[in-house]
């Protein structure tokens, strides 16, 4: 049910965790998390888990003792809610009418959907690769940008996610992704610092500064390297984190100078999410591939894509991402219902208003508080920052703790980013006033805690 804090180097097990535990397990629902941990493998953020879920619908989630919460996490698949009608009755027609389709076979419902995502990307996006998930996605975008360039090494960012694979963790810059392989993970993956970092983030330099700077040192490293095949990155950072003006315009002209491609990762962030159907759109660019996942399956099955330029179409002499379930018709199927879904709904222009009402009233209610350090995102894809001490941001991951548990229990699920970031990403479906019921729960629980 409720998603473990995002913290790394933690185990989970705060007292703040615990008294909430204690207060809220059911008998049910322990001898199912006891099951889990006995079953499963554990891992960081997995398992063992926090808790239970029993049903979810809509922007609701509802655990064994029959207590609900408002899920703003989602691991960012229920752009639409969980079970929308519509979609569940579009998978339930698709199994009855072709369940499977084999590799080297064709389906009307996978071109559909291919063409479907081809017209709706920007620019020259027009050819189109399905995947079971975001980091195979993510390997196969690379992969094609190695036999488009004929490179083999990346430049990506310190502390991004780009999936848990060999290849895509080694793009990554997340250390619970990284830390614990033994010897070393795929050869030249480079890293630099990322947009808002150490010294940006904390006062060391204004966002102007920051934004050329960073963009410099993209440069700078392509220029020295010389052999880089793409860049791969997060249009907006999921902590989040919103670029600086001219920053990807100014790390694409330096893939451009240095015949480098750049591929963004639109995983969490696209659909519609940030308020426009791709998050690099806020911009003002076009990137040479794209991979999109998690809320392509409407928050039910699993499917990802990547969409490139359409001349970089140069490898169909070998295999890029041979999967079994390439050209599936029912996760197809699920997709190409929640683009429908997406556009009939006006679910992008919704959550550019939402979004910006949500935090043009978080910054007004919370404007006095001395442990908020910044109101960011875009879309309904928002954070606030929990400080100790508002005059030089330190970030207070104890505080922000303890404030998540206090919205637990008052109805409220959502994730901490970075340790100290109340990270709220709702579907794009919720009303105004389930919004506004939430961002009331998050505002009281900040403001107890302020004193």
């Amino acid at each position: 049910m409720t998603k473990h804090i995002h913290t790394e180097g933690e185990a989970n097990t705060s007292k703040a965790r615990q008294d909430w535990s204690a207060r809220e397990t059911d008998p049910n629902a322990q001898s199912l998390l006891d099951r889990d941990a006995a079953a499963f493998l554990h891992q960081s953020l997995s398992s063992p888990c926090v808790s239970t879920i029993a049903e979810a619908k809509g922007i609701w989630i509802k655990d064994v003792a029959g207590r609900r919460y408002m899920d703003f996490h989602g691991n960012s698949v229920h752009h639409i809610g969980y079970g929308h009608p519509r979609l569940i009755a579009a998978i339930k027609d698709q199994l009855d009418t072709l369940p499977f389709s084999p590799r080297r076979f064709t389906n009307d419902v996978s071109v559909q959907l291919a063409e479907r995502l081809a017209d709706i990307a920007p620019g020259n996006l027009g050819k189109v690769l399905f995947t079971t998930g975001g980091s195979d996605a993510n390997e196969v975008a690379l992969r094609l940008a190695r036999a488009a360039t004929g490179r083999f090494k990346t430049l990506s960012f310190w502390d991004a996610f780009h999936g848990a694979g060999f290849g895509a963790a080694s793009v990554g810059g997340e250390a619970t992704f990284r830390s614990h392989i033994a010897g070393p993970l795929l050869p030249g993956a480079e890293h630099v610092a990322p947009f808002h970092c150490y010294h940006c983030a904390y006062g060391h330099a204004g966002p102007e500064n920051c934004g050329l700077a960073c963009a410099k040192m993209v440069d700078y490293v392509l220029g020295r390297e010389g052999d880089v095949a793409a860049v791969i990155a997060e249009p907006m950072r999921a902590v989040p984190v919103v670029p600086p003006a001219g920053y990807w315009k100014a790390v694409q002209e330096a893939c451009h100078r240095h015949g480098a491609l750049l591929i963004m990762d639109e995983i969490p962030t696209g659909l519609g999410k940030t308020g426009q159907m791709f998050a690099f759109e806020h911009d003002g660019i076009v990137p040479d591939i794209v991979t999109l996942g998690k809320a392509l399956g409407g928050g039910v099955l699993p499917i990802a894509s990547v969409i490139a330029r359409q001349d970089l179409d140069v490898a169909g002499d070998f295999a890029i991402g041979h999967y079994t379930h390439e050209k599936n018709p029912v996760t197809a199927r699920a997709a190409l219902t929640t683009l429908e879904i997406i556009e009939d709904e006006n679910l992008v222009e919704r959550a550019a208003e939402l979004g910006k009402m949500a935090i043009e009233r978080l910054e007004n209610t919370l404007e006095s508080s001395p442990i908020v350090g910044d109101i960011r995102g875009r879309g309904v894809m928002f954070g606030i920052e929990i400080v100790s001490d508002r005059q030089g941001r330190t970030p207070a991951p104890q505080i922000a703790e303890k404030i998540y548990y206090a919205c637990l229990a008052e109805g409220l699920s959502f994730k901490i980013s970075a340790g100290n970031v109340l990270t709220l990403s709702p579907p794009m479906t919720i009303s105004k006033e389930d919004l506004v019921t939430a961002l009331s729960i998050v505002e009281r629980s900040i403001l107890d805690h302020s004193a």
